[in-house]
């Protein structure tokens, strides 16, 4: 984006050079270099407007144009009412007039529009409609950050079809991805690899509605305070597995979708005598166990299924020991691999 507003202002300024020597070609008593300071002295004033207004967003606009509309309106019913009838018939009062008229008109406009402005976030305006778009409407879109995409788990919930939001990607998180994937440690190498995977993964369901944007967070550096930021600007919610962006996004009161809840509250709890499939992934500590995970994560420890270790297989229940990160089940093999 960066790069396109550079070429379209390279752009502007050479359409405003060939403009400042067309005018000078077709006067012809006016001095060149002159003209060229003129031309592109205000080319130049035009495009560091737009370097100030970087940031200003459609909404702000939006504000700008009511409040400008809503002071004239009020300026114009003052000016035209009964309190200047007496001046409009003295003619030494005219410029008076003029003056009074001319500041009400300035006042009006500068305290609409800064009223407007504190209060852009009420409403939209939609040229030339006016749609009002309460702090309190659920929204449907849905801001990803890093953690989300890293964590497997996304795709399987959006494959699920059960996934009603847009999801929007802001590009400084494909950043912050990128630079994970190319990192010298091999274990966020590996972590950002499987993000990018999974990004890849979302981009290719039909029926997901993905956006990449790139909105930035003005005088932000932190990608958490952008994060928050941007749900703040769109009225989004925020969709993470980090902890302490979740707690922060509480504390600016911006609603947060939180994957390992979702996952606990669909997996049913295992009981002591229940039957399961289980991969095993590893040798456990034990001689003759074997290790594998249940779907929320816990551990599952198999007595006398070293030999399975790579295969799937049906085991029960015998205990569930609670521990500071969850629970580790313990269980028998009844049934070896299919």
């Amino acid at each position: 984006m960066r790069k396109t507003f550079l070429i379209f202002r390279l752009f502007f300024l050479t359409m405003s050079l060939l403009g400042s020597v067309l005018i000078w070609y077709v006067v012809g008593t006016w001095s060149l270099p002159v003209v060229l300071l003129i031309g592109m002295g205000i080319a130049s004033l035009v495009i560091l407007t737009d370097v100030m207004l970087e940031g200003f967003s459609l909404r702000g606009l939006s504000a700008i144009t009511f409040g400008l509309a809503v002071g004239s309106l009020i300026a114009y019913m003052i000016s035209n009412s009964p309190l200047f009838e007496p001046l409009e018939h003295d003619p030494d009062f005219s410029a008076m007039l003029f003056l009074s008229r001319l500041t009400l008109y300035v006042v009006s406009m500068y305290l609409a529009t800064v009223i407007a402005l504190r209060g852009k976030d009420e409403f939209n305006l939609v040229i030339p409609y006016i749609r009002f778009s309460p702090r309190s409407q659920e929204s449907s879109q849905v801001v990803v950050d890093t953690s989300a995409l890293i964590d497997g788990r996304i795709v399987a919930i959006c494959e699920s079809a059960w996934f009603g939001y847009t999801m929007v990607i802001p590009r400084f998180v494909l950043d912050e991805l990128q630079a994970i994937a190319d990192s010298s440690d091999a274990a966020r190498k590996e972590k950002g690899r499987e993000g990018l995977n999974v990004l890849n993964r979302l981009r290719k369901m039909k029926h997901l509605d993905l956006k990449v944007t790139d909105s930035e967070a003005p005088g932000r550096d932190a990608v958490d305070s952008k994060l928050v930021y941007l749900c703040e600007s769109m009225h989004a919610k925020l969709l993470t597995t980090d902890y302490n962006l979740a707690k922060l996004a509480e504390f600016h009161e911006v609603k947060w979708l939180n994957i390992s809840a979702l996952v606990k509250a669909l997996n049913q709890e295992v009981s002591v005598g229940a039957r399961v499939g289980v991969k095993l992934v590893r040798a456990g500590k034990d001689s003759g166990q074997a290790i594998g995970y249940l779907p929320d994560g816990s551990m599952l420890v198999v007595n006398h299924a070293y030999e399975y270790i790579g295969e799937e297989v049906q085991v029960e229940v015998d205990s569930v020991v609670p521990t500071s990160g969850g629970k580790m089940v313990f269980a028998s093999c009844v049934l070896g691999p299919q």
